[in-house]
Parts: C-alpha cells; structure tokens; sequence
C-alpha cells in the first residue's frame, strides 16, 4: 500500500475548490460519492464567480493589514459577511484581533462583490 506524502500545505476557498472539482470530474468523467456530495455542496455555497474571488483575494492582501492572512481572507470569501458584525464574528474563532477601521476598511471591499 502506498503511502501519499504532502508536499505542502496552503489555505484555499471553495471557490477554487469548487474550480479544481470540476476539473478533476472533467478529467476523470466522473466523481466519487464523496466528491459528488462535495460538488453539490459547493454549487450552493459558493457565492463568486472564480475571478471575483480572485480580484476579492488581491484586493484584500493590497489592504496591506499586517495580521489578515491567507486562511483569515479565504474564510472571508467562503462566508462573504455583509456587516462589520458578521466579519466580527467569523474572525472570532482565530488568534486574530482587527481594530474597528481595519475590520470597516475589509467590509468595504467585500461589499463591492457580496450580491
């Protein structure tokens, strides 16, 4: 039995799960049960088109804030808050404090591609 051995690891957002999932079933024709369930659940949730979400990634990394890092700005895109309140909340079960303007200055930006 073979062993897989990660090579590395980087936080991603469903939707460019979403994009390599479709790859991988046009490559292999089909899904397994478990990517079915994962293709469906990503239909649904995904709210931005792939390249949304990548201006959305560039124009929140442009912020330069210091503290926002990839899985805080991926987690960001999954969720898409509509309000500081929500932003607060989602960033709540990280390490991560934000002052009120920085959190204002992120709801800016993601208020220009929430729909």
């Amino acid at each position: 039995m073979s062993k897989p051995e990660v090579i590395e690891k980087n936080p991603t957002n469903i939707v460019e799960l979403k994009y390599e999932l479709a790859r991988i079933k046009k490559r292999d024709g089909e899904l397994t049960f478990r990517g079915g369930k994962t293709e469906e659940y990503l239909n649904e949730f995904a709210k931005l088109s792939k390249k949304d979400a990548l201006e959305l990634v560039e124009k929140l990394k442009k912020l330069n804030i210091a503290r926002l890092k990839d899985i805080f700005i991926n987690k960001i895109i999954d969720l898409m808050p509509s309000s500081v309140a929500e932003l607060k909340i989602i960033l709540q079960g990280y390490t991560l404090s934000l002052s009120k303007d920085e959190m204002t200055t992120i709801m800016k930006v993601v208020k220009e591609y929430n729909k």
